[in-house]
């Protein structure tokens, strides 16, 4: 580790990795877990066992190649080894879902898990919340199982124009709802904020400004807002506490059915008050994940991208990393992924550039690359680099994606779909699109047929929660209750398979993940509600009542 790359006759690490030898030596290293569990597949689909798990009486979709529908699903050794219309299942444990909506556990193929486990006090997401007063009940409850004097935080993945008041709460509010609680609400990757009269006592005896309203003023680089986190992170945050976030990060997921998480990373923390919510220390922020994972207590899948902005042509942290990291090493839990959301600091298609030598540098070493865009004009520049990337080392295998695209076009589209690339969306813009600030045009891209897949890119500027992202792609109505994406609404049959059978692709695990079929993995989610009926409004409102993830239970709302 740490020295060039060399070929052996003939044979570079690109064709190894592309032959599967890393790949296979990987799966030695991981164990035979995942061999064992693919033969158990091909079994007797009536058997049964003590330790099969059998959901009978539902109403459960597969999302498969035909849309099928079935009744009843068993799975054994983490993987689904039957599905019928069985009513039992002899000594097997076996629950009756009453008719419940099953679906594949969601994938999220694009999101910031991690950044939102690091988050300093016992952050709450408010997300769901549509007014003030329910930003205060959800406070509250949160309080109930947190200490007195512990700070409660929510920094980021919501907007103030999702509250009827079209506002953040203020002091007196917070009061109310948290009398015994500090409490630090953060809009976005850098404010505005505000908090209680805990929480100001708190920030002013650290020489943070705060407004006799709770207002903390916001902004980019050092800020007041800034100066507030940087403070909570250095009072807050240890290997204890960011274990714990970690956990709450995923659990959240799990009840809302999100099974697998594919992180994006963050930038690079400067270590003070410039940092906003999306940066972190690259190299250490994944700790209290894997330590979850050493200790059986992740419960949910995670995929790592590696981000990195070298702004020198060189690209001597992204060298660095592809010399001493294999992509997607790991097991079925935790896996690396590719490079991104970012692979060098700007964007740009000029040959000699360092975003061009670094499409070039991954694509020669057999890499997936990611990278976003959020302009009228960037996602040409960076189809245009990974042209050029292409024209030296073959990119058609490696699944390269641009995300979010709010203004594509088809043109560019068909571009990326010849070189094998993807797009993943997200519905960002339901938290503060405008009529002119809008898209994605999801019905162009759907009805394309490029290799496409749905995201949420929570949790600094977009929410979490996978059915809001569900409710703006297909009503093109944002959190004000406008109508803004007319014309490019996709049906709710489609985007959910885009979060979940088409959402294999992009981690390449679309044989393991996705959709319901036998000697796939049992991931698995049983609704509160029939996701085809319910109206728009209680779209938005879904979430999980049994999570299961290789068929055992990661989240459980008591229900069945």
């Amino acid at each position: 580790m740490g020295h060039e790359h060399s070929e052996t006759e003939g044979v570079s690490r690109r064709d190894l990795l592309k032959s599967g030898a890393v790949l296979g030596a990987a799966a030695a290293l991981v164990g035979p877990a995942g061999t064992a569990a693919a033969a158990q597949s091909t079994g007797p689909s009536g058997s049964s066992g003590e330790d099969d798990l059998v959901l009978v009486n539902g109403a459960i979709h597969t999302m498969d190649g035909r849309g099928t529908v079935v009744k009843s699903i068993t799975v054994r050794d983490g993987r689904i080894v039957s599905l019928g219309n069985a009513s039992g299942n002899g000594g097997a444990r076996t629950i009756n879902l009453r008719g419940r909506t099953v679906v594949p556990g969601i994938i999220d193929n694009h999101n910031h898990i991690v950044l939102m486990g690091n988050r300093p006090g016992f952050h709450t997401p408010l997300e769901n919340a549509n007014s003030i007063a329910e930003v205060q009940a959800t406070l509250t409850g949160r309080a109930a199982g947190v200490p007195p004097g512990q700070f409660i935080t929510t920094i980021g993945g919501f907007s103030d124009n999702q509250f009827a008041e079209s506002r953040l709460p203020n002091l007196q509010e917070l009061d109310e709802a948290l009398p015994e609680h500090p409490v630090y609400i953060s809009l976005s990757f850098a404010g505005p904020s505000t908090t209680n009269s805990l929480g100001k006592a708190w920030f002013e005896a650290r020489g943070v400004p705060v407004g006799a309203d709770g207002s903390i003023a916001g902004g980019f680089g050092v800020s007041p807002t800034g100066q507030a986190t940087f403070a909570l992170r250095s009072d807050l945050l240890t290997p204890e506490t960011r274990r714990r976030g970690a956990k709450d990060a995923m659990a959240y997921g799990a009840s809302l059915g999100v099974t697998t998480h594919l992180d994006q990373g963050a930038f690079q923390a400067a270590g003070n008050a410039s940092d906003g919510a999306a940066s972190e220390d690259n190299y250490t922020m994944h700790q209290p994940f894997l330590e979850l994972y050493r200790t059986d207590e992740l419960g949910t899948r995670l995929r790592i991208n590696f981000l990195h902005r070298d702004a020198d042509p060189s690209i001597p942290t992204l060298k660095e990393r592809i010399k001493n990291q294999f992509p997607f090493f790991g097991n079925e839990m935790v896996k690396t992924g590719g490079i991104g959301e970012f692979i060098a600091l700007s964007t740009s298609s000029e040959p000699g550039s360092a975003f061009v030598e670094a499409a070039k540098h991954i694509a020669e070493n057999g890499w997936r690359a990611e990278v976003h865009s959020l302009s009228r004009t960037d996602f040409l520049t960076e189809i245009e680099a990974f042209e050029l990337a292409n024209a030296a080392h073959d990119i058609t295998d490696l699944r390269w994606v641009i995300a979010h695209v709010p203004f594509i076009t088809e043109d560019a589209v068909n571009r990326l779909k010849a070189m094998g690339g993807g797009l993943s969306l997200t519905s960002w813009r339901y938290l503060s699109g405008t009529s002119t600030n809008n898209g994605p045009p999801f019905r162009m891209i759907v009805d394309n047929g490029i290799n496409v897949g749905m995201s949420s890119d929570g949790m600094q500027i977009a929410p979490m929660n996978p059915w809001l992202h569900m409710y703006y792609a297909t009503t093109g109505i944002n959190s004000a209750g406008v109508l803004i994406n007319d014309g490019q609404q996709i049906t709710r049959e489609e985007v959910l398979r885009l979060y979940t059978a088409d959402n294999g692709w992009f981690l390449g695990e679309e044989s393991d993940l996705g959709s319901l079929e036998v000697g796939k993995l049992g991931d698995l989610v049983v609704l509160d509600r029939d996701y085809f009926s319910v109206s728009d409004e209680e779209l938005k409102e879904i979430s999980s009542v049994l999570t299961l993830v290789g068929g055992r239970v990661v989240h459980d709302a008591g229900v069945l």
